[in-house]
């Protein structure tokens, strides 16, 4: 199909985008003193960038330059610190910004991405539409634009936005973008080629957007059952950048993976102790209901509802909590409610398969089955939404069509969730 050119990147392309990667990299050459961890010394730039706009904006109060400045490095240092206070900052300075100069370019920009953090991806979109009214030739716009057609379940429109963005630059945002794409369409090798590509051509003089790359490859590894050398991925990343709480989480669920439970509970401690984290509240809650600890688990568990209440009502979404609910079997008929409320407002995979399966949870099979069709309508091997298929194909004695969903998420991937794989085995050997 043409639209999806990009899934399929044709033997020239690849040679353009290695010559691009080797050019870069001669390019970005510098390295944060020996003496200073690479972690300090990101976070000693970011803080520096903090007080130069601050400084920027004392001098010229009346300028957008200076907000804008601020507003890009506070959100660059919620992205390395996981404090998504700074975020709020961002927010406020955006507004400020827009409040001198309406329609400055540079502040639009700033507000789809941060839209695009909090989730609200159609004001995302149609704020990168108005930025477009003043230039069309940015590759940065249009990857905002990919990003929020993938979250509304666009994909056709997010694929032809993400190759118009490697038309304009290829480079790391724009092969991540090509990653995730083809990992949604159920192209794993794909989208390993193109992370690699990503972590390649990653400039090396910022640490967190090299770790981040690390972390998405790893996790495109995993979901390959690759799952040494995904956590060797995992690994580079904390070396490339201390304690980045997304590699943090990779590496944990790694050591899931390899069965050392210990050894999760302890990472995810560490990162705790850095900030508060919904994720890493509902992980720990599960690692001890494997472990056996009840007591320890419920707390968690709490503090996950806690949190998770807060970044529902930041994100507008309820998905993460529905998603809890369901797997507990907890507050379904509000669940069921949440979740046709999202599903009414955006058409992503993975909202179909929270629809799909809350559906199912009330016991509306058939209507779970049409919904689950569409959650899988891009050739995903995502381990949840193929488990949730064969249940539902299951209850409908669709036993072929089920040991086929199940194979992906018990067999080909080595990060299914580990409070569902029991159930998820146990399915499978019926089947067999």
């Amino acid at each position: 199909m043409k639209t999806l050119k990009i899934l399929v990147l044709s033997l020239l392309v690849g040679v353009v985008l290695t010559l691009a990667v080797k050019r870069l990299s001669s390019i970005f050459n510098l390295k944060p003193p020996a003496s200073v961890s690479t972690a300090e010394a990101a976070t000693s730039k970011i803080d520096q960038r903090i007080l130069r706009a601050q400084q920027a904006i004392g001098r010229m109060p009346a300028k957008s330059d200076g907000y804008n400045q601020l507003a890009s490095a506070y959100m660059q240092k919620a992205r390395e610190s996981g404090d998504l206070d700074f975020n709020a900052k961002a927010d406020a300075t955006i507004t400020q910004s827009l409040a001198i100069e309406p329609d400055n370019y540079d502040a639009l920009k700033l507000r789809a991405k941060l839209q695009l953090t909090y989730h609200r991806f159609a004001e995302a979109l149609e704020t990168a539409h108005r930025a477009q009214r003043f230039r069309t030739d940015d590759a940065d716009v249009w990857g905002q634009m990919t990003d929020a057609l993938v979250e509304l379940g666009d994909y056709p429109g997010a694929v032809k936005s993400a190759q118009k963005m490697v038309d304009l630059r290829p480079d790391s945002s724009a092969y991540a973008r090509i990653s995730y794409l083809r990992s949604l369409h159920g192209d794993i090798n794909g989208a390993i080629e193109a992370m690699k590509a990503a972590v390649q051509a990653a400039n090396p003089n910022d640490p967190e957007a090299v770790a981040w790359c690390r972390v998405q490859l790893g996790n495109e590894l995993m979901n390959a059952g690759k799952l040494d050398v995904a956590e060797q991925e995992f690994d580079e990343a904390l070396l490339t950048f201390a304690d980045h709480h997304l590699a943090l989480q990779a590496k944990a669920r790694a050591r899931v993976a390899a069965g050392d439970l210990q050894g999760a509970v302890q990472i995810y401690k560490r990162q705790r102790e850095k900030a508060p984290s919904a994720d890493v509240a509902q992980a720990l809650g599960e690692l001890y209901t494997l472990l056996g600890r009840a007591d320890a688990a419920k707390n968690e568990y709490e503090t996950f509802e806690s949190l998770e209440r807060e970044n529902a009502a930041i994100e507008r979404s309820w998905r993460h909590m529905v998603n809890y609910w369901l797997d507990h079997d907890a507050n379904l008929e509000e669940s069921l409610r949440l979740a046709t409320v999202e599903y009414e407002s955006r058409k992503d995979i993975f909202t179909c398969d929270s629809q799909a399966w809350a559906l199912f949870k009330n016991g509306r099979v058939e209507d779970a089955k049409k919904v689950i069709d569409e959650a899988l309508r891009t050739g995903t091997k995502d381990a949840r939404i193929n488990f949730h298929a064969a249940t539902i194909y299951k209850a409908l004695n669709l036993r072929d069509k089920a040991s086929q969903h199940l194979e992906f998420a018990v067999r080909l991937n080595s990060s299914f969730d580990p409070v569902q794989m029991d159930s998820a085995k146990k399915m499978l050997a019926e089947l067999e």
